[in-house]
């Protein structure tokens, strides 16, 4: 249907001859029990004109110029200030991994510490060292062998150490 058609059909009058495109009305599918209305919907109507611009030439618009450096620096702080609390968002992260592993070899070290002192326990046992000791055909000492150094007595001088009564044991 063209354009002069519909015009013709609203009952408006004759369409001028100038007027030239092609008319689609929008409109739903007419159902099968009912007549169908004059007018239904909108009409939408496409016109071809084909726009010569190559002679146009843009005018120098120096406050747009100035909006636009405005917004350009916004965007560029925006962006700044973005990056900057992605990167301590991360860090944040990273730090959190970081302690978390540094954590667990803390309680590694703990448990390894508290099995070599387990272990320095079992060997330093007297019992123990007395068995090793005979197995190598040591022997206990001899009364007055052995003798001990009272720290207590003079604490403020020196420790010196005498010969006194020193026997040479030798092992058969």
């Amino acid at each position: 249907m063209s354009v002069a058609q519909w015009i013709a059909d609203l009952g408006i009058g004759s369409a001028p001859a100038a007027l030239r495109g092609f008319y689609a009305p929008v409109a739903a599918a007419p159902s099968q029990g009912r007549k169908r209305a004059a007018y239904a919907g909108t009409p939408e109507i496409y016109f071809a004109k084909s726009i010569d611009n190559s002679r146009l030439v843009k005018a120098d618009d120096p406050q747009r110029k100035r909006e636009m450096k405005v917004f350009a620096a916004t965007v560029a702080c925006f962006f700044f200030v973005l990056m900057i609390y992605a990167l301590q968002h991360f860090s944040a992260i990273e730090y959190g991994y970081k302690i978390e592993a540094q954590r667990k070899m803390r309680e590694e070290l703990v448990e390894s510490n508290r099995a070599l002192k387990l272990q320095e326990a079992s060997l330093r046992d007297p019992e123990r060292i007395d068995v090793l000791a005979r197995r190598m055909g040591l022997q206990a000492p001899a009364p007055g062998q052995v003798q001990r150094i009272d720290v207590a007595a003079d604490a403020a001088g020196p420790i010196v150490a005498r010969m006194q009564n020193v026997s040479v044991v030798v092992a058969q």
